[in-house]
């Protein structure tokens, strides 16, 4: 079979690793492995391909494959990849989620912490060469993760392993996912996306964790905001279109907020004009959440073990549903 490997970016860190592709080779001698480094190369290769191995296939593409019957995301979001042409086709759809959930969860601990205990005002004076006590004490209190109510909103690889972990500190955990009859980490409560509303303003820390879908779409706008206790935290490592980012400029200046850390963003790079880089109050990383020390060499073995299955006829790990959108 011939498989495309199409995974590519303007930023270097999202580009697969020559090595992880020669890897696959050596692995799979019987199949023909072809590299595409851009959207060019890929609408050229991928007319014969009957697999793709790729973050982002556009409408051109899937137009141009004549016998693509699977496609595997190292990412676990896919949403941009879900345009009608492949949700209606019998392309099959997998995608990398849990690979990062481990890492993905402990930076949303990380970031959650360092905004209840005013980290990035140290960080501040730290540049200045302040002796900051006084001012520590003076603005916003330091809260502990132990006394908080967190509110995790997507229950999925991600959302589970931030929830248990919230919970390892001594926090009250609360869990929304589509299906809350599924449950979640183990002596917290899950309820339907329907309590949204009802749990917002109970939260003490909000961490988002969904997919993109057409019904998260600026799942947190001024409604959702406007509930949300005073002196919360508002943590995004799910997608950035589930935050209306002008909606959370507006709170923020308001002082409707304790804070936020964003690590993804509606449009990504965040423009420089965007006011969340001024703000005091907003923690930014650049999409970095998901990465560790074996992010790609995991993906490439994720892939590998379902290129096994596929070939085998037995059923795929992490198969996407592209209606539901994840």
């Amino acid at each position: 079979m011939k498989i495309v490997v199409a995974i590519y970016h303007e930023f270097t860190s999202w580009c697969i690793p020559a090595a992880q592709v020669d890897w696959l080779r050596a692995e799979f001698p019987e199949h023909t492995f072809v590299r595409a480094d851009s959207d060019e190369e890929t609408g050229t290769l991928i007319g014969d391909a009957d697999i793709a191995f790729s973050s982002l296939l556009t409408a051109a593409h899937l137009a141009a494959a004549c016998r693509l019957r699977w496609i595997h995301s190292p990412a676990a979001g896919v949403g941009g990849m879900l345009v009608p042409a492949l949700i209606e086709s019998d392309i099959l759809l997998t995608n990398s989620r849990g690979n990062s959930a481990v890492t993905i969860a402990e930076h949303t601990i990380a970031v959650t912490l360092a905004l209840l205990r005013n980290l990035p005002l140290a960080w501040r004076r730290q540049t200045e060469r302040t002796w900051a006590q006084d001012e520590f004490n003076a603005g916003a209190s330091i809260r502990t993760l132990r006394e908080a109510r967190v509110l995790v909103v997507g229950l999925g690889a991600i959302g589970s392993e931030a929830a248990a972990l919230a919970a390892r500190f001594g926090a009250q955990v609360i869990g929304i996912r589509r299906t809350p009859a599924s449950g979640g980490p183990a002596g917290m409560s899950v309820v339907g996306p329907d309590r949204l509303h009802d749990e917002l303003p109970q939260a003490d820390v909000v961490i988002l964790c969904a997919p993109q879908t057409k019904d998260t779409l600026h799942l947190i706008g001024p409604r959702e905001l406007a509930l949300m206790k005073a002196d919360s935290v508002l943590v995004n490592v799910g997608r950035g279109k589930l935050v209306d980012e002008a909606a959370l400029a507006t709170a923020l200046e308001g002082g409707r907020l304790r804070g936020a850390a964003l690590d993804v963003f509606e449009h990504e790079p965040l423009a420089r004009k965007s006011p969340l880089w001024s703000r005091p109050d907003v923690l930014i990383t650049p999409h970095v959440s998901g990465f560790h020390a074996h992010y790609w060499s995991d993906a490439a073995a994720l892939f590998a073990d379902n290129l096994r299955r596929f070939v085998a006829g037995q059923p795929l790990r992490n198969l996407v549903d592209k209606h539901a959108g994840y």
